[in-house]
């Protein structure tokens, strides 16, 4: 909507504006911690939000069963926050904004898997014919986390230069998955019984 009522050039400054960009929240220049707040709310482009919401379709509405609309608000909210605040905290020079609620879905994922740890997810395979089968969630966060870890660590250790946020997955991820064992600890210990070790 902004783009298209005040064109390109305004689009992008509102974005470097809201964004959250490490160095001036350290400095405390631009939108300041409020953009901690307000970069959850925006996107690149359609694919950047619609595969954002999608996860948090699919992840999200269990975890809103769970502790209602809401705690589930303020939850949500919450791991965003902590999701943005670990990026600065991992990069507090970095001059590149960062946008986007992926960093509060993965907080919904690791929600996921600690209230429902034997849940199963339909996924979409593409294997000569389209397969659809139910994955267990356990299974893709196994899958997944390698590809946020490794080059987390690379921009830590080597400099590395991404146009991910992977500071701010793990932050929603494993913040996330602290919070519920201490809020929840019956869902806690359901999740470590029913790891296959």
């Amino acid at each position: 909507y902004y783009y298209f009522s005040y064109g390109a050039e305004q689009y992008w400054r509102f974005l470097l504006t809201y964004a959250i960009t490490p160095n001036l929240i350290v400095t405390q220049q631009g939108a300041g911690i409020f953009s901690a707040f307000t970069c959850m709310f925006l996107h690149a482009d359609p694919a950047h939000i619609f595969f954002n919401m999608l996860a948090l379709w699919v992840f999200g509405r269990r975890v809103e069963d769970a502790c209602g609309p809401f705690r589930f608000l303020i939850f949500y909210l919450c791991c965003g926050l902590v999701a943005d605040l670990t990026a600065v905290m991992a990069q507090p020079s970095s001059t590149i904004p960062a946008l986007g609620a992926s960093g509060a879905v993965f907080g919904m994922e690791g929600a996921y898997l600690m209230l429902y740890p034997s849940g199963r997810i339909r996924t979409l395979i593409i294997w000569f014919v389209p397969l659809w089968p139910r994955i267990p969630a356990i299974w893709i966060m196994l899958y997944k986390l390698p590809f946020q870890i490794i080059p987390a660590f690379d921009v830590i250790f080597n400099g590395g230069d991404y146009s991910v946020g992977y500071w701010a997955h793990l932050g929603g991820f494993f913040g996330s998955i602290i919070v519920v064992f201490f809020l929840r600890p019956l869902a806690s210990a359901r999740f470590w019984k029913s790891l296959p070790i």
